[in-house]
């Protein structure tokens, strides 16, 4: 690579890689832009806090262009990639075509049903900020009208929210809707007994948090217990019609909210040009320098990609850290000119939140839980956020909540019924 050339690089995905790939970089070697979407950075890691009214939209979302004013050399076209035509080496969205010479794949994931496509409409998810938005909608709209509900069979089915998957996600929803069970309902729901709000936790396997310790299952299991979650454990849905979820072992649940969180696949396009499809769970398969095997001059980080390695010989976890490691590595290798240094995963642990004191963290051998865990969960997060108005925000929001048990945020703020403009 000539190092007095300056090559254009299209970075699909402005997320924890696509970010910190682009803030690496030389500029005085490449020139970058980033396509999204959205206009904004999100924060997976704090969707549910959005979606059971914890935090609002604006506290985990950061604008892109504000982003790009620091990144020299770098700036943000918004579009949706429809496919990658690697022949002619361009970058095909609904708005535009954008040519490249190396192209970085960072789209993260999307929901995966399992091949009951039928969920999509029926089913809340939590994967995005606007599906989070839907998700506390739907919660807020279910206790409503509860509120005023008469009919007891029809009462009871909108009291019932039952989470599928017990993932961090899952398990975080989860202790959301039990505080909210414990604390809210009986103070701002006086006509509902919080006793008629379940609150059920459906996970397949045998355990909780699976990437994580057996410690840190347990002590979820019962901090969930704690906040009257009804948690069943190799429960494992088999369909959900007519307000009706139905489980593998016959069991039958009436209920108008069903939050998925079972599974995740990756966001993907055609590559058209190169012989090559995504690999298991909808993921690029990379070589060690990320490099997508059986295409020239493209590369994927993060969740979209399939890497494996000695210590991950089934494949790296689906984590922030990952994707960020490897945005490290591969900027270090573009600046040099050269694939000299082979990814490799630094783990600093994971965690996961179950409520107010109440979380599980596993560093290494090091497992931590209770009111420290929660501590440290959060100060974590509150670092990865961008921006120090949105980490400002959001520990304003959690003190007040902590001290008072209330949020202003619960708004049940409908989509505008005006059409969209056409293109």
């Amino acid at each position: 690579m000539a190092k007095n050339s300056i090559r254009r690089m299209v970075i699909v995905g402005g997320g924890f890689a696509g970010l910190n790939l682009a803030k690496d970089l030389d500029k005085n070697l490449w020139e970058v832009t980033i396509i999204d979407r959205n206009n904004y950075h999100s924060f997976p890691p704090l969707f549910y806090q959005v979606a059971s009214s914890g935090l609002e939209p604006s506290s985990i979302s950061f604008p892109l262009r504000r982003e790009m004013r620091k990144i020299r050399g770098c700036r943000y076209n918004m579009g949706e990639v429809l496919c990658v035509d690697s022949r002619r080496k361009v970058v095909v969205t609904d708005l535009e075509e954008l040519p490249y010479d190396v192209l970085v794949i960072a789209t993260g994931t999307t929901n995966n049903f399992f091949g009951m496509d039928g969920l999509r409409d029926k089913v809340l998810t939590i994967k995005s900020t606007s599906e989070a938005i839907r998700c506390r909608n739907e919660i807020l709209d279910r206790l409503e009208r509860a509120s005023l509900c008469r009919d007891a069979e029809r009462r009871r089915s909108l009291l019932t929210f039952i989470i599928v998957g017990g993932g961090p996600t899952g398990v975080e929803i989860a202790g959301a809707l039990g505080e909210m069970k414990r604390f809210i309902v009986p103070r701002e729901y006086p006509s509902i007994d919080r006793d008629e709000v379940r609150v059920i936790l459906a996970e397949g396997s045998g355990r909780l948090l699976g990437a994580m310790s057996e410690a840190s299952s347990a002590d979820a299991l019962e901090a969930l217990g704690q906040l009257m979650v009804d948690v069943k454990l190799g429960k494992v849905m088999k369909s959900y019609d007519d307000g009706i979820v139905r489980f593998s072992d016959g069991e039958e649940i009436a209920t108008d909210s069903v939050i998925w969180t079972a599974g995740i696949t990756g966001s993907t396009f055609e590559i058209k040009g190169a012989d090559v499809k995504p690999g298991p769970g909808g993921r690029w398969i990379v070589d060690r320098f990320n490099r997508i095997e059986g295409a020239d001059d493209i590369f994927a980080l993060g969740d979209v990609c399939l890497h494996t390695s000695e210590e991950y010989p089934k494949v790296h976890p689906q984590l922030a850290q990952v994707a960020i490691q490897q945005a490290h590595t591969l900027a270090r290798n573009m600046n040099s000119g050269q694939f000299s240094i082979p990814f490799s995963y630094n783990n600093k642990g994971t965690m996961a939140t179950v409520g107010r004191n109440r979380a599980v963290v596993d560093l290494g051998r090091l497992h931590i839980k209770g009111r420290f865990a929660w501590i440290v969960w959060m100060g974590v997060h509150l670092v990865s956020l961008l921006g120090m108005r949105n980490k400002a925000v959001v520990l304003i929001n959690w003190m007040w909540g902590y001290f008072t048990f209330s949020s202003g945020l619960r708004l049940l703020l409908r989509q505008s019924p005006y059409p969209k403009m056409q293109k």
